[in-house]
């Protein structure tokens, strides 16, 4: 996200309807490295912006009203992993401000004015109570700008010196064309959840394919031909890396050359039929090489943190921080994008 954007998105999000009540000590101390410090109530707004993407976008698909309480694939709630992720956030954004003039970066002139600017609004658009509950002074909301700001421009600038590349080799994508055909069950069980196979059905859906691979071999267009036949034909760019449509697919695919078919492919679920139309798409291999750019870059990023971690004294005060609990207060964005009312609403105890 472009730096204007994001102080937008900051703004904007933060405009919420809230209820609730908390007894955070806003110049406590939360994280300390070296002689930078992140306080309480900059660690609370930061906390409670993120909180309030996930409540306004995500919480249908993390599981509704409590989802903070729900227990995400690390084995903690969800409240538990985000609060660890937004922590190493802090320690991160300490560390990187102590680090800025190693870099020689600074804040502009333009950048502090929309800082400035975004704090006017956020400030404009909250009422004092709602500001309170998610420590929404002045002060702090600029503060986390400002640490996001930096956050951007010292990455930027780290990885400027990672001197890392990516090479045609390592990107090129090839793309095939393929059919599907699904193993089906005609079942007669009245258990809606029987979906198992069996033998003489798989044989029926193979013969299938193979009836498709014998005619495909002659045919001029693969796609044209698999809609003579009542089906469709799939794209795909692919390495041998890639696990879609199927491990399997990619496996025969991936030896053959241009021009060429795979015959009948079987997997757990389906049998495919598969041409292989290019061994280098541009559009895709471009793509995956700035995928793979972005990969080895945010890997340098995260080395360097580690080393200054490693280097650096850093003070958490855990107590202080488990003061803000996502379940005793519901932050959600009001959206003006179109009417400039607010759709949604929050609670708390």
């Amino acid at each position: 996200m472009k730096k204007r954007a994001l102080i937008l998105a900051l703004a904007g999000i933060m405009a919420a309807s809230l209820t609730g009540c908390g007894s955070l000590k806003d110049d406590a101390v939360v994280v300390k490295a070296g002689d930078e410090e992140i306080t309480a109530g900059v660690a609370n707004f930061y906390a409670r912006y993120t909180q309030a993407q996930y409540e306004t976008y995500f919480a249908s698909y993390f599981g509704g009203d409590d989802m903070w309480t729900k227990n995400a694939s690390d084995g903690k709630t969800y409240e538990e992993s985000i609060k660890e992720t937004l922590l190493d956030d802090l320690k991160n954004m300490a560390l990187l401000e102590k680090h800025m003039k190693d870099y020689d970066v600074k804040l502009t002139k333009a950048d502090k004015k929309a800082i400035d600017d975004a704090a006017e609004e956020f400030d404009k658009a909250n009422s004092q109570k709602k500001k309170d509950k998610v420590s929404g002074s002045e002060e702090n909301v600029k503060r986390v700008m400002t640490l996001m700001v930096i956050e951007q421009k010292m990455r930027s600038a780290i990885v400027a010196e990672a001197n890392v590349n990516v090479t045609d080799e390592e990107a090129v994508q090839k793309h095939m064309q393929y059919v599907e055909f699904d193993y089906t069950t005609s079942s007669d069980s009245s258990d809606s959840s029987d979906t198992t196979v069996s033998d003489d059905e798989k044989k029926q859906v193979k013969e299938k394919a193979a009836a498709f691979a014998e005619g495909a071999k002659t045919a001029e267009d693969f796609a044209s031909y698999a809609t003579e036949q009542g089906t469709e034909a799939k794209d795909a760019t692919f390495d041998s890396d890639s696990v879609s449509p199927s491990k399997e697919v990619v496996k025969a695919a991936d030896k053959l050359g241009e021009g060429e078919l795979t015959g009948v492919v079987e997997s757990d679920t389906a049998c495919y039929v598969a041409k292989v139309t290019s061994l280098n798409d541009e559009a895709a291999t471009e793509t995956k090489k700035q995928s793979l750019l972005t990969e080895k870059q945010d890997k340098y990023y995260k080395k360097v943190l580690k080393k200054w971690k490693k280097e650096e004294k850093i003070t958490v005060h855990k107590g202080t921080w488990n003061k803000i609990d996502f379940t005793k207060l519901s932050v959600k964005a009001k959206d003006t994008s179109t009417t400039g009312t607010s759709t949604d609403s929050a609670s708390g105890n």
